[in-house]
């Protein structure tokens, strides 16, 4: 269980302090990778969502037998975004520079399936 709590209070806090600056840079955002955002309800609901994510990776590394079926989904959170980034890389539909972001989604997600498999059911 130590390993999964260590695993989902780094991921949580990994992703609130890169995620969470994101809402004060949207204008930079659009001009370091163009088009400038034209829908701001997409930027800034999927920086919420993703923020959400993290603060409920902190809720379950407290208590990581408790939340256990959560991981589930948080392993599934993190192979969305990996696929995704993925499939847009190979159509030549994003920068290189997003390849290397979702490889630490992809890390993370891994080290959540260990979590899962490593951590007890409460039924045991």
């Amino acid at each position: 269980m130590k390993f999964a709590r260590i695993v989902f209070l780094v991921a949580g806090l990994f992703g609130l302090i890169v995620v969470t600056p994101q809402y004060f840079f949207e204008s930079r955002t659009g001009h370091d990778f163009p088009p400038p955002i034209t829908h701001p309800e997409f930027y800034y609901g999927f920086i919420g969502v993703t923020v959400a994510w993290q603060i409920l990776f902190l809720i379950l590394s407290r208590d990581p037998e408790r939340y256990r079926p959560i991981m589930i989904p948080a392993v599934l959170e993190k192979a969305g975004w990996v696929i995704a980034v993925a499939v847009l890389y190979l159509q030549q539909r994003i920068p290189t520079v997003m390849v290397p972001l979702a490889g630490i989604d992809l890390v993370f997600g891994i080290l959540f399936v260990f979590a899962y498999l490593k951590t007890p059911s409460l039924s045991r």
